[in-house]
């Protein structure tokens, strides 16, 4: 189980929630922080001063008192009427995320909810019980709005929820769990959607398998590199301490450790040639500047995760509701449109050998990595589709949180498209993941065919890995289904375990 204490969550425990199911608590100390801001909105509900969403309107209606008898209907409304989400649902994983970030954040006690409420959403996360949320419909200010409310209608025994099959109405899920609806008090319905969680989690999510991405490209380089006989020396750990980017040096150590030991390398030793194309030689430095983004990325999630996010913010120690800005979402589209700009040179770059392992013209192995060519196309148009793959990158790599349309009667007149630009990364680190696996699908036949030398020992595990789902190519056949076992392979982590201790 993982404590929430709105301070100390890592991406770490947000992935073990969100893919292994890992239940979820409060601290003691979290719990007494809740109970006194909550303490604060009731005095506030129960006073005539005004304080916005609690006894006013939102958005253009701020200006609007709500009589007292009316609070709990003016947090119903604003679920129901702010649930507009459209297009396809978050994945599973991508809601359990959503929960785990709300349920923390709110865990800070600046929000004012109940610990009723706050623990109904953490009961909701721990029984499976996981609400339909409609991808499209947010554009990062006041928070995802649309997603939050989506998720927080189920609380309610309204709105819809993911099943094995269909969709099904929130009140049967919660009787199904042996849950109950909650009733909303002042500024609880406020409470739940005024954040940027679903935006967090999907970019949370998209940055583990970025950087997952990242330590396979440095297994694929290096297999490339072997295959093409290129040198090792460009990865010696003197030439990155020069230039000493934290990144870079950590993929030159992979590429070189990975490379060590290897009989192809040894037998081209002293070939005379003096330096090796580009995309070989810097692939050190081209692997190491997307680490350095997704760093930066990183850095980000981890605070946004443990940040409070809503409006208006209680502070219990004063007494003060007091309106900000925390819920835009400009710092999360950042990060997402910099982890998807960083992953188009790891993908490029590893194209680039790709074509190389085909082209006999500068491999010099057999073309398209087939020994009957002509009457056989080998992996021509893996290549092609590596190339359509990384050209669509290109494409997904322009920036949305450069976008703004006002909304609100231009009460919310800037807005940060930090949803747009999560769901942007996390295509892209799929696209880059398909990339980089058919630059291991060549390697490892440009190596098959340079047999009987061998490569190192810990590409030797990589390559019988590779060939324990994909057999190596004698006659044609479709490379598309070897491509998706080979990305499966990288997602499942299967690819860095065949060299554990080698790759960081």
């Amino acid at each position: 189980m993982i404590l929430l204490d709105g301070s100390t969550l890592t991406i770490e425990q947000l992935l073990a929630i969100a893919d292994r199911g890992e239940t979820v608590a409060l601290t003691g100390a979290a719990r007494d922080r809740v109970r006194a801001s909550r303490a604060v909105v009731d005095r506030r509900a129960r006073g005539d001063s005004p304080a916005y969403g609690i006894n006013t309107g939102f958005g253009s209606f701020a200006d609007v008192r709500i009589a007292p008898e009316a609070l709990e209907t003016l947090q119903l409304n604003l679920l129901r009427s702010h649930a507009a989400g459209l297009g396809d649902p978050l994945p599973v994983r991508a809601v359990r995320a959503t929960m785990a970030l709300r349920a923390n954040v709110l865990a800070k006690g600046f929000s004012g909810i109940s610990v009723d409420t706050l623990e109904a959403l953490i009961a909701l996360l721990n029984c499976g019980v996981h609400p339909r949320v409609p991808s499209r419909g947010s554009v990062g200010a006041s928070g995802d709005l649309a997603p939050l409310a989506h998720l927080a209608l189920v609380l309610i025994g309204e709105g819809e929820v993911l099943d094995d099959q269909e969709g099904i109405r929130g009140a049967e899920a919660l009787a199904r769990a042996g849950l109950a609806p909650i009733r909303l008090g002042p500024k609880e319905g406020l409470a739940l959607i005024n954040g940027t969680q679903p935006s967090t989690a999907v970019l949370a999510l998209a940055l583990a398998g970025a950087e997952q991405v990242a330590r396979a490209a440095d297994i694929a380089a290096a297999l490339s590199i072997d295959a093409l006989r290129g040198s090792i020396h460009p990865f010696e750990a003197r030439i990155h301490e020069a230039r000493p980017f934290g990144g870079q040096l950590t993929s030159a150590a992979n590429i070189e450790r990975l490379m060590r030991g290897s009989g192809i390398n040894h037998s081209h030793e002293h070939c005379g040639k003096v330096q090796d194309a580009y995309s070989l030689r810097c692939a050190a430095q081209v692997h190491g500047a997307t680490r350095e983004a997704l760093r930066f990325v990183r850095d980000t999630v981890l605070v946004e995760a443990n940040s409070a996010t809503d409006n208006p913010m209680v502070f219990a120690d004063t007494g003060d509701i007091v309106s900000g800005g925390n819920f835009h979402g400009a710092p999360i589209a950042i990060s997402a449109d910099l982890l998807a700009v960083a992953l188009v040179p790891l993908a490029t770059i590893s194209e680039r050998r790709t074509d190389r392992l085909v082209d006999p013209t500068l491999s010099g192995l057999p073309a398209f990595l087939t020994r009957d060519g002509g009457l056989k196309s080998g992996y021509m148009l893996a290549q092609v589709t590596a190339a359509a793959v990384a050209s669509e990158m290109k494409s997904l790599a322009h920036p949305a949180g450069v976008d703004t349309i006002p909304t609100s009667a231009n009460k919310e007149d800037h807005v940060s498209m930090s949803m747009t630009a999560a769901l942007k990364a996390e295509t892209s680190v799929s696209r880059a993941r398909e990339v980089v696996a058919i630059e291991i699908l060549c390697a490892c036949q440009a190596i098959d065919l340079l047999a009987p030398l061998a490569s190192s020992p810990a590409l030797q595990r990589v390559h019988q890995l590779v060939r324990s789902r994909v057999p190596m190519l004698d006659d044609d056949r479709a490379p598309a289904p070897d491509i998706v076992a080979i990305t499966e392979l990288i997602a499942s982590n299967a690819l860095e375990g065949a060299c554990a201790g080698l790759v960081k």
